[in-house]
């Protein structure tokens, strides 16, 4: 802990204990505080490839099943780190997931990439094939 969280004062001296928490009491303003929960931290790795495919406009349940990750923290990065993605009603992407032969295989033929967007994503061990028809009506 390193401030307090109303004054930010680095000045402050214990006050107790209260739910088998440390109490502080800050010197310069009076305000009593307990350490924050550490909690669980999630890998970065995961809220990029979340905000990733949020961006490339999964859903949020979608990005949840991929990734194994709450859809609620999925929308709290969003909103965190203020993704705004454009909105369109002309596509939704479909996607699968792949291994390195799978991806190769669909790659050697013309037409599954021909007249269409498409973005690679590692996976862990796997990859995540994104794709989007560019002009669909």
């Amino acid at each position: 802990m390193d401030a307090c969280p109303n004054c930010q004062s680095t000045t402050f001296t214990k006050a107790g204990i209260i739910k088998e928490r440390q109490r502080y009491r800050c010197k310069k303003c009076n305000y009593f505080f307990t350490v924050g929960k550490l909690g669980k931290q999630i890998d970065h790795y995961y809220v990029n490839k979340a905000l990733q495919l949020y961006l490339e406009g999964l859903t949020y349940r979608e990005i949840e099943r991929i990734l194994g990750v709450s859809h609620v923290s999925v929308m709290n990065w969003v909103k965190k780190y203020g993704i705004k993605r454009p909105y369109s009603s002309q596509y939704h992407p479909t996607y699968k997931i792949l291994s390195q032969q799978e991806l190769r295989e669909y790659f050697n033929v013309a037409g599954n990439i021909k007249g269409a967007g498409v973005l690679v994503t590692e996976l862990g061990d796997k990859f995540m094939l994104i794709k989007w028809e560019r002009f669909k009506e």
